[in-house]
């Protein structure tokens, strides 16, 4: 647990009363009853410790993406596996955009890593352009750590710029870390797992967090054709990190192929309407490829939605970012026009 530390994330709606959170950016369509029913099922065997290796669950995932096994490690939550990740490689500079998801700096921190940032821009949508290979050639870092799609903004990186990233790192002995942890809730997201049995220095980290709702489960894997790598990892994580619970949900969630088509389906209709929405309320929003929205607009917009019971994602702590800017998930239209209303209300323009 946290202790005397400040959560730099979304998704705590635990001290005040919270009727929708939009600042966890998880599936709008919640939990699958199939996981929610694979753990009930499981609880009846909680008096056993789980299987250490995650048998099952690693040919589940083998099978879903497509992968030998010995590419597949699993962990408590996608941190779990970046915070192991860190400390095996032992990288003493690495290279990240920002913004993007904190913690791959407090993880390579940890292990005494400097981490040197190259600049995404509001005036070009804050996508990634070919400078940060000019970048990565003057800094030279061990390791390369990108979020596709980035979060907060939900820019995908094309895909040729990708390659030629990875073919900086083949080419430099660099370790390439890739979050794919939303590229299936995105549209036409690609992998670039294809690259991996050419690459070992190609890390992919996933997880069952988004796509699945699964937040509160916690479970996590990753993608990788280094086996010496990935038994630094385990051997970094304490034993029976993913439980029973959890590998019963990994199982059952992989099943749920209708599921993640029909996610896939709404998320973009969603999207389009709260983009719209905000924009007409004067808020500047980032286009997104993913299940949330970056904004900015109205300082204090997240303090002000509280008395309507309505959590979003303050992006002040965000390096590249400030007062102002905000991260919001998509929801079920009830949901999203409930959000709206909300809005319209702090800035008094109600219809």
């Amino acid at each position: 647990m946290l202790y005397r530390t400040s959560n730099p994330h979304g998704g705590d709606i635990y001290e005040e009363k919270t009727v929708l959170d939009y600042s966890s950016n998880t599936n709008p369509l919640g939990t699958p009853q199939g996981v929610l029913g694979a753990m009930s099922e499981a609880l009846q065997n909680v008096h056993h410790y789980p299987d250490p290796y995650c048998r099952k669950l690693v040919r589940a995932i083998a099978a879903f993406e497509d992968m030998p096994r010995e590419y597949i490690l699993c962990g408590n939550g996608a941190a779990e596996l970046i915070y192991a990740y860190s400390e095996a490689i032992g990288a003493r500079l690495a290279a990240e955009v920002e913004p993007t998801f904190a913690e791959y700096a407090l993880g390579l921190e940890r292990t005494g890593c400097r981490v040197d940032r190259y600049a995404l821009h509001k005036d070009n949508d804050f996508d990634l352009d070919d400078g940060f290979l000019k970048f990565l050639a003057e800094h030279r870092p061990d390791a390369v750590f990108l979020c596709n799609p980035n979060n907060p903004t939900g820019r995908t990186v094309r895909p040729d710029v990708l390659e030629r990233i990875l073919d900086f790192c083949h080419r430099h002995n660099v370790h390439l870390f890739l979050d794919e942890c939303f590229i299936d809730l995105s549209d036409n997201g690609v992998s670039m797992k294809g690259f991996l049995k050419a690459h070992p220095e190609l890390f992919i980290l996933k997880a069952f967090t988004k796509s699945y709702g699964m937040a509160g489960v916690r479970l996590g894997y990753c993608l990788c054709s280094d086996g010496e790598l990935l038994e630094k990892m385990a051997k970094a994580t304490q034993p029976w990190n993913v439980s029973m619970l959890a590998q019963a949900a990994g199982v059952a969630a992989l099943r749920e192929e209708s599921f993640l088509m029909k996610a896939r389906e709404l998320i973009p209709a969603e999207r389009r309407w709260l983009k719209s929405q905000m924009e007409t309320l004067g808020f500047w929003v980032c286009p997104s490829a993913a299940n949330y929205l970056l904004l900015h607009g109205k300082p204090n917009l997240h303090t002000a939605l509280r008395q309507y019971g309505i959590a979003i994602r303050n992006c002040d702590n965000y390096r590249g970012l400030g007062s102002g800017w905000y991260r919001i998930a998509v929801r079920l239209h009830d949901q999203n026009e409930q959000l709206i209303a909300a809005v319209r209300q702090v800035l008094g323009k109600e219809q």
